[in-house]
């Protein structure tokens, strides 16, 4: 892991951002960032982001983006917001919206 970056508490299911994930698992910096910015899905705002964090990190460290690729990238589920939505016959129905914290940590090829 040469640099690292995070998103916390990101208002997206972890479900979805999972199926982005693994579209740039392992790929390198470059072809990420363009698949990213060709792909119609939510999450990708996100990842997108955060993926920029990570290399403007490894600038700072002076390092080539050209040279990173993602060495880690994970979702884990944050805390969910409770909420209830009315149903039938005076009840209530219960919503989960559920956030994610995202961290992609990248490494050099090679």
């Amino acid at each position: 892991m040469i640099v690292k970056a995070e998103g916390k508490f990101l208002r997206v299911s972890p479900m979805k951002v999972r199926q982005v994930m693994a579209l740039i698992r392992h790929k390198d910096v470059l072809t990420a960032q363009s698949i990213l910015r060709i792909l119609n899905k939510r999450p990708k705002e996100f990842l997108a982001k955060i993926l920029n964090s990570a290399v403007a990190n490894a600038k700072v460290k002076g390092f080539n983006p050209g040279q990173l690729y993602i060495s880690k990238i994970v979702c884990n589920s944050g805390p969910s917001w409770k909420r209830f939505k009315a149903a039938a016959f005076g009840r209530a129905a219960p919503i989960k919206k559920r956030t994610s914290h995202i961290r992609i940590e990248l490494d050099i090829k090679g």
